[in-house]
């Protein structure tokens, strides 16, 4: 009977643990899932886009500015320097010299400036998307500066997004975390310039713009968002932010884009209102800009119409 005894109690040991193993493996199975990305086919880059993109040269667009701040309009400008380069893809920055192992990127450079009452603001977003159309941004970063402050963040794509961000308000100040991968506002544009027919549409996860989480100091996450591609162009509406974003672009390449709107609060308390803030492209050139540094070549943004 003892012996009939420790072989039950043996044989459940080893039921109970091999369960236990089965339930520890199909737990590390979906924590791998999670981490997974869909692969998607990269996109061909024509003839056409090579001519344009690898010439040695940037495009140079600026914009009539109508920025809601603080539940009132403000006049200004807005610039977006589009370039190709080569991006490391560890250090996640640009690479001095050309190597197989880089990864060539379409960059965007996104500027606004434009004054509050006494003071100014200035804003860039950079943004560093893959041309091979096929992953979300390596990199997107923003800066805010005015004369109360200023705030920086960084989203890194690693094995999740990584987000560093500094502010001088106390209950922001300096924040390192993760968050799982999806759409980000910010690549999108970019995503436009290679190919307005592979933007997201119907319902999707997406981060907003590091701009718009910044000036209204919402968290930076996924939200949901209805997005939708028609006739050149692409909105995006937030239902849980009362926001929606339309891009007005041409549809035949090099796809550039026109001018924006976007509809959202303003202001804090009795100030708060939904306002419209609109950019309308004055002048597009291409130019190797960071060669354009003598004082003669302030002409250029006489072209640009910006002084």
């Amino acid at each position: 009977m003892k012996k009939l005894s420790f072989l039950l109690c043996l044989s459940f040991l080893i039921i109970n643990s091999c369960k236990e193993s089965k339930s520890e493996t199909s737990e590390t199975l979906a924590i791998s899932e999670t981490k997974a990305e869909t692969i998607l086919p990269k996109t061909m880059l024509s003839k056409e886009f090579k001519d344009y993109w690898y010439n040695g040269e940037a495009e140079i667009t600026s914009y009539k500015l109508e920025q809601a701040r603080y539940g009132e309009m403000r006049d200004g400008t807005a610039v977006m320097v589009f370039v190709t380069e080569d991006f490391l893809p560890g250090e996640q920055v640009k690479a001095d010299t050309y190597s197989k192992k880089n990864t060539p990127v379409l960059k965007l450079n996104a500027t606004k400036n434009f004054n509050t009452g006494i003071y100014p603001y200035s804003i860039m977003q950079s943004t560093f998307y893959p041309v091979v159309n096929n992953e979300h941004a390596i990199k997107v970063s923003a800066s805010i500066q005015e004369w109360c402050g200023h705030v920086y963040t960084q989203l890194n794509n690693r094995r999740d997004f990584e987000i560093m961000s500094h502010s001088y308000f106390q209950n922001e100040a300096d924040q390192n975390f993760n968050i799982e991968k999806t759409w980000t506002e910010n690549e999108l544009w970019t995503k436009l310039r290679i190919d307005p027919k592979s933007l997201p549409t119907g319902e999707i996860d997406i981060i907003p713009s590091l701009e718009y989480t910044r000036l209204r100091h919402k968290a930076i996450k996924a939200y949901k968002a209805i997005a939708s591609l028609d006739n050149g162009t692409y909105t995006l509406s937030y239902p849980d932010l009362n926001r929606t974003l339309k891009i007005q672009f041409n549809p035949q390449f090099p796809f550039e884009i026109n001018g924006w709107e976007e509809i959202s609060v303003s202001g804090y308390g009795s100030s708060a209102q939904t306002l419209k803030t609109k950019a309308t492209k004055l002048e597009s050139i291409t130019s190797p800009y960071w060669s354009k540094n003598s004082n003669a070549d302030e002409d250029l943004r006489v072209t640009l119409k910006l002084q």
